[in-house]
C-alpha cells in the first residue's frame, strides 16, 4: 500500500509539473504601462505601439502566445521579479539601479529625455530647469534624473499625460519625458514645445527576471534575428518618422 501512494504521489506531481510547465511555456505574459505613445498606448482597446510589435514577433519566434498585462510603470519589474510577468517592455531604459533588480536584452533602440515646456518658456536648456518645479512620470529615468537639478521642486505623476496637463495649468515649469511621447504630446498641443537640447540619452531593451536566464538567452536570439532581418527598424520607422 504505501509503495502504491508513493507511485501515486509521484504520478500526482509529474502531471502537476507537466501541467504547470505548459501553461507557463505557452504564454509570455508582457509588463507594460499603456500610456506611452508610440511605444505602447491603447487603441479600440487594444494595446498596441512599437513595443507591442517587436513583443509579438519574438512571442511567435518562440512559439508563445503573447499577453500584454497593462500597470503602473512603478510596478512593472516587481511584476517581473515575482512572476507574474516574463517580460519588461514599457520603453524601459537600462540603468545600473534597474541591473540591480532584473537582466535586461541587448538594446533594441535608442532614446532620449528630452523637456517639454510651455509656449513662451525662458527654458532653453536643461541648465534653465534650477530651481524651477518639474513634471516627471514616478518611476521613469526623468524621474531618477530630476533629482540631480539643483533647488527643483519633483511633482510625480503616475501618467505623462497628467503631468502635461498640470504644465498646461501653470502647476509646473517643465516636464521631463521621453522623446518620442514627448513629440506626440507637442504635436497635439499647439501651447506646447520641446526644447531642442536633450536632457539625456538612453536605450531600450527587455527586462527579464534574474533567474530566467533561457528565456534572456531565447529573447537575444529572437532580437537579433529581427535586427538582422530590418523588422525592428521597419516597425520603429512605421511608427517614427524620419525628420
Amino acid at each position: 500500500m504505501k509503495k502504491a501512494l508513493i507511485i501515486v504521489s509521484a504520478l500526482c506531481m509529474t502531471l502537476l509539473c507537466a501541467c504547470g510547465s505548459s501553461g507557463k511555456s505557452s504564454k509570455l505574459v508582457m509588463a507594460t504601462n499603456a500610456a506611452f505613445p508610440p511605444y505602447e498606448s491603447v487603441e479600440g482597446g487594444k494595446i498596441v505601439g512599437i513595443d507591442a510589435e517587436i513583443a509579438q514577433l519574438i512571442a511567435d519566434d518562440l512559439g508563445k502566445e503573447l499577453v500584454i498585462e497593462d500597470m503602473a510603470f512603478d510596478s512593472i519589474i516587481a511584476a517581473v521579479q515575482s512572476g507574474k510577468a516574463d517580460i519588461a517592455m514599457a520603453g524601459m531604459t537600462v540603468t545600473e539601479d534597474r541591473k540591480q533588480n532584473i537582466n535586461f536584452s541587448t538594446p533594441y533602440t535608442e532614446a532620449a529625455q528630452v523637456i517639454v515646456v510651455k509656449e513662451g518658456s525662458t527654458v532653453a536648456s536643461p541648465d534653465d530647469l534650477e530651481g524651477m518645479t518639474i513634471g516627471v512620470q514616478i518611476g521613469t529615468t526623468g524621474d531618477i534624473y530630476a533629482e540631480d537639478i539643483a533647488g527643483a521642486t519633483i511633482e510625480r505623476y503616475s501618467k505623462y499625460f497628467e503631468a502635461i496637463q498640470a504644465l498646461l495649468q501653470d502647476k509646473i515649469d517643465a516636464v521631463i519625458v521621453d522623446r518620442e511621447p514627448g513629440k506626440v504630446f507637442v504635436s497635439q498641443n499647439e501651447e506646447l514645445k520641446m526644447i531642442d537640447e536633450e536632457f539625456t540619452v538612453e536605450e531600450y531593451a527587455i527586462g527579464v527576471a534574474k533567474e530566467n536566464t533561457q528565456l534572456l538567452d531565447d529573447i537575444n536570439a529572437s532580437l537579433k534575428k529581427l535586427q538582422d532581418s530590418g523588422k525592428i527598424d521597419e516597425i520603429i520607422n512605421k511608427y517614427i518618422k524620419a525628420e
